[in-house]
């Protein structure tokens, strides 16, 4: 059943996905502010379905350690499509570091382009690195934080490579602050196939790191220990729901 449910999830989400550009297109000729609304609206609505249908929602641990004064970068571990739309949920007005291809897809991929992402070339080597450090410190310097995934693709849960150093160069050049994000996504919304688990996603918010006069080398080790350590922790106690069992189920 949970199979059934989940695959109908999946083809409603799909579905909204045309209609919703337009919405967001046709809201960006009322502003930037309108446009990134309707595109939160759209995520908290699919948020909204996932728990309706698959018994699947998030709850959130450390908001207290996120920063109400400036804008921060933020490093969230990428292991799923969860994420990427609880995100805009979670933190205050955000743009995205992410594949310029993105952008490229007609009609979703042109009104992700009028949330002013910071779309990179991912084979660029060191001239990416330069447009997050150019584009990343005007959004800060007008009050959007960026959200980064430092690995740079999604990762299977257990799994990890070397963080980007992007994020951290960013925070230290523009006197900002990083904030670790570590969840468990990955075992409830798995990175290919179409089963939905049902259960309750962690988000962890960590104290916030401040990389003024450090190494940024040192300081994204310190991070990535941080946030996988927690996610091993997350996984090992957060195991979701199996067969066609729901954490919540809907009511009918």
């Amino acid at each position: 059943m949970l199979l059934l449910r989940s695959l109908l999830f999946t083809g409603l989400m799909f579905a909204s996905v045309v209609p919703w550009s337009f919405v967001v297109l046709a809201g960006r000729l009322g502003g930037e502010h309108r446009a990134y609304r309707l595109a939160q609206a759209w995520c908290a609505g699919i948020a909204g379905l996932a728990r309706l249908l698959c018994g699947l929602e998030f709850r959130v641990e450390g908001a207290g350690n996120l920063p109400r004064d400036r804008a921060a970068v933020v490093l969230l571990k990428h292991s799923s499509a969860y994420e990427t739309l609880v995100q805009l949920l979670l933190f205050p007005r955000q743009c995205w570091v992410l594949k310029r291809e993105l952008t490229w897809i007609p009609l979703f991929g042109w009104a992700l382009a009028m949330l002013r992402p910071i779309a990179i070339n991912r084979g660029g080597g060191r001239r990416a690195v330069d447009q997050v450090l150019e584009q990343g410190r005007a959004r800060l310097d007008e009050g959007t934080w960026v959200m980064i995934f430092p690995e740079g693709t999604r990762m299977p849960p257990g799994q990890t490579r070397r963080y980007g150093l992007s994020g951290a160069l960013l925070a230290q050049r523009c006197n900002s602050l990083l904030i670790p994000v570590a969840h468990n996504a990955g075992d409830f919304w798995p990175r290919r196939g179409l089963r939905k688990r049902a259960g309750t996603v962690t988000f962890r918010i960590g104290a916030p790191v401040d990389p003024a006069g450090r190494d940024p080398r040192e300081v994204n080790e310190e991070i990535q220990a941080w946030i996988e350590g927690q996610v091993a922790e997350l996984r090992a106690t957060g195991a979701p729901a199996t067969g066609d069992q729901l954490a919540n189920p809907p009511a009918s």
